[in-house]
C-alpha cells in the first residue's frame, strides 16, 4: 500500500517538475511585445461599447429619477 503511494507521489512530482521546466523554458524565450492590430481594435470597440452603455444608464436613470424614486 505504502510503495503504491510513493509511486504516485513520485510521478507526480515529476510531472510538476517537468511542467515547470517547461513553463520556466517558455518564459525564457524572447519577446518582443508585438500587440496585433485586431486586438486593439478589440479593446477599443469593448472601451468604447462599455462608455456608451454606462453613459446610457446614467442619462436613463437621471431622466427617470423622480419615477423610479417611489419603488
Amino acid at each position: 500500500m505504502m510503495t503504491r503511494l510513493a509511486v504516485r507521489a513520485t510521478t507526480a512530482a515529476s510531472a510538476t517538475a517537468a511542467w515547470f521546466k517547461s513553463r520556466i523554458e517558455q518564459g525564457g524565450a524572447d519577446d518582443r511585445g508585438d500587440i496585433s492590430i485586431t486586438t486593439i481594435i478589440i479593446w477599443v470597440a469593448a472601451t468604447a461599447g462599455a462608455l456608451a452603455i454606462a453613459g446610457t444608464i446614467a442619462v436613463v436613470i437621471a431622466k427617470y429619477n423622480t419615477s423610479l424614486s417611489g419603488i
